[in-house]
């Protein structure tokens, strides 16, 4: 995130400037307090940013389409600070939603008025011509959209946030990204992966050197390189399995620990029909089987490294083992695999 400049511990009365401003659509004295809000901010008291974050997430549709993704983007800032996600969470997933529905219009206005290459938000500027040939809600939808996926993800850190957001809003954010991702060949990884993050969710792994079984649950995991490390450290570390034993503090990383360390792969992760399961993707690629998302922990057939960590910073992740299966429960799962497969075969 950004805008933790040194400030002078007024950032409420530079709220209340901003607040008073765009209800009053006074365009040069809600840019004058925007100014104020950068100038403020990193200088403002723990309770100053928890309370000018409920107050902005609570103008934040009122704030003309131009400037709502960054003033969207403080309020994200103000929830890493300490901000409560309960009132800030809901008008950020409001604008989101917005925002990705006037992408999507951005580029089918883009391919039916001559195609293309997009424009980068990044490195250009919105122009009056640009504005005439897409309109100006699609124009500024597609030139903030990153600004709302910083915005989100600052809030679906949040484990709370995550397992009370509406399911029919999370699929449709989804639905509606992929045409978007595939005319702009922008992946918005973060916000996919943020919005298909996992909590409480049960995994069982077969062993298949040992024939045993563990019944896990994970929680807050960004991706299979993280999962991975953490498999190794409870399993292995735990004495279950025989592999690579992570470190404690290659394991603290993946969980809540800052920062990375390097590590080294413990498995081949495999799924119930032999294909294998890339690190690179994330838990909720792995198929469910009969109510659990099933891994199988085959030898790595090469030696692997990686800097283990967590793929959210912000996000705190855990992997659990409930029990370890019993011998009729763990023949029952190993009578659904499939032999492994070569990672070119055909699933």
């Amino acid at each position: 995130m950004i805008f933790y400049h040194k400030g002078r511990g007024r950032l409420l009365e530079a709220v209340s400037d901003f607040e008073a401003a765009v209800r009053g659509q006074d365009a040069g004295g809600a840019e004058r307090a925007f100014g104020a809000l950068h100038e403020h901010f990193g200088g403002a008291g723990e309770q100053e940013v928890r309370v000018a974050g409920a107050r902005l997430a609570a103008l934040l549709m009122d704030v003309p389409p131009g400037p709502r993704g960054t003033v969207a983007v403080i309020v994200g800032a103000c929830v890493e600070r300490g901000a409560d996600t309960g009132p800030c969470a809901p008008a950020v997933f409001e604008g989101l939603l917005d925002a990705v529905r006037g992408a999507g219009e951005f580029c089918e206005r883009w391919a039916a008025t001559g195609g293309g290459e997009l424009p980068d938000p990044e490195s250009s500027d919105v122009d009056d011509a640009l504005l005439e040939r897409v309109g100006p809600q699609a124009a500024m939808a597609w030139w903030t959209l990153r600004q709302w996926e910083m915005a989100s993800v600052a809030m679906l850190n949040h484990s709370g946030v995550r397992t009370s957001l509406d399911p029919a809003l999370r699929g449709e954010v989804l639905t509606l990204l992929r045409p978007v991702e595939k005319a702009s060949g922008h992946d918005f990884k973060c916000l996919t992966y943020a919005l298909t993050v996992l909590d409480e969710e049960p995994l069982v792994a077969l062993d298949r050197a040992s024939g045993r079984g563990y019944a896990l649950r994970m929680s807050g995991i960004g991706d299979n390189f993280q999962l991975h490390t953490l498999l190794a450290h409870v399993l292995a570390g735990g004495g279950h399995v025989d592999a690579y034993v992570p470190s404690a503090q290659e394991a603290a990383v993946c969980r809540d620990a800052p920062g990375q360390v390097p590590t080294t792969g413990s498995f081949n992760l495999v799924a119930a029909d032999g294909s294998w399961i890339w690190n690179e993707g994330a838990p909720v690629d792995i198929p469910v089987v009969d109510g659990a998302r099933l891994v199988v922990l085959d030898p790595p057939p090469y030696q692997r490294g990686w800097p283990a960590g967590r793929f959210f910073p912000g996000m705190k992740g855990d992997l659990v083992l409930d029990r370890v299966l019993t011998g009729e429960e763990t023949a029952r799962w190993f009578a659904r695999l499939a032999p492994a497969k070569s990672p070119g075969a055909a699933v």
